[in-house]
């Protein structure tokens, strides 16, 4: 079986890696027979492709930007900042394999058979999120007026600035695209216009307290999806140091994927191969890998400039309130 954690000791780039690893997979998968692969393949291809062919993410960016400047012209007194990411190699990898491992361990659990290999790839097809832009909000204390609730007065306008952004966007060339119903929002302060795309961890709160408004584009320009994260300071600070941060929903993934005993080892090749990458990943020693611009004390504290773990920045804006400095009374 081909698997990820062999190419990472070469001293060779993420891409090097990535057109190795997509090669030896293909033809391994061609002799076998195995079509979960022929779609693992392509998913590699479409990272390899936004690290190969990246100028559409500098007139992206670009577009995204014009919207940093219309919230910094009617939101003059806000704070925010709007960040960018490609989505990095081993996180890419781990959520696929994880797909397949805990869509095949539900089917079985509820049917006691295994799923179509059709419902397997439709599933697979579901990634939006290789590129995720965020804009995070703070209302800073001194512009607060009569005694206003600050956490109300950032959840307002986290939702008006919610409301505006698909048509903002969809008149530079992006395609709001509906969720389905998943998550949809309940909130008074959303308008119904916009409902059916926003998935809002907000009014559907999770266990782990992460919260957060998550709207998906198609750009029809770069022709991609791309994801965007809506957040007030708070909430930013829960997901990525507080109770919802990565390590922990990491373990937690990991917890939900340890399901080995529940599906008999040699019925479900699709199941075995995903479960033995993920498990591999998961016992990865950062400090061992080496992969060109990337270098790791431990799995805590690492250098990550190449995408490997942690993922690229692309989008790096942030906008102190115009009040900051006192510069206007």
């Amino acid at each position: 079986m081909v698997t990820l954690n062999d190419y990472l000791y070469s001293g060779a780039t993420v891409f090097r890696i990535l057109k190795k690893y997509t090669q030896d997979l293909r033809a391994s998968a061609k002799v076998s027979k195995n079509e979960v692969d022929l779609v693992h393949c392509n998913f590699l291809i479409q990272i390899m492709e936004l690290l190969e062919h990246n100028d559409f993410l500098t007139a992206q960016s670009q577009k995204i930007r014009e919207f940093y400047k219309y919230m910094a012209m009617e939101y003059p007194y806000l704070s925010f900042t709007f960040k960018g990411r490609i989505k990095s190699l081993i996180r890419a990898e781990g959520k696929f394999n994880g797909y397949i491992v805990e869509y095949i361990y539900d089917y079985y659990k509820k049917h006691k058979s295994y799923p179509d290999i059709a419902e397997l790839k439709e599933k697979l097809n579901c990634f939006r999120d290789l590129i995720a832009y965020r804009i995070v909000i703070s209302m800073p204390r001194c512009h607060l007026k009569n005694h206003e609730n600050r956490e109300e007065e950032e959840l307002k306008h986290l939702y008006q600035i919610a409301n505006v952004l698909p048509q903002f966007l969809e008149e530079r060339g992006f395609t709001a695209e509906s969720t389905g119903g998943v998550l949809r929002s309940s909130s008074p302060l959303l308008d119904d216009a916009v409902k059916p795309y926003y998935r809002d961890y907000i009014t559907s709160e999770k266990e782990d307290d992460y919260k957060s408004l998550h709207i998906t584009f198609y750009d029809n320009s770069a022709r991609c999806y791309v994801e965007m994260q809506l957040r007030t300071k708070q909430m930013d600070d829960i997901a990525e140091i507080g109770s919802a941060n990565h390590i922990n929903y990491e373990k937690k993934q990991e917890a939900s994927r340890a399901r080995r005993d529940t599906i008999p080892e040699g019925e479900c090749i699709y199941f075995d191969e995903a479960y033995e990458r993920c498990r591999r990943l998961q016992e990865l020693e950062l400090s061992g890998v080496d992969v060109d611009m990337f270098t790791a004390v431990s799995n805590s504290l690492m250098n990550d400039g190449c995408g490997l773990y942690r993922g690229r920045l692309i989008l790096p804006y942030e906008h102190l309130s115009r009040f900051q400095n006192d510069l206007i009374d």
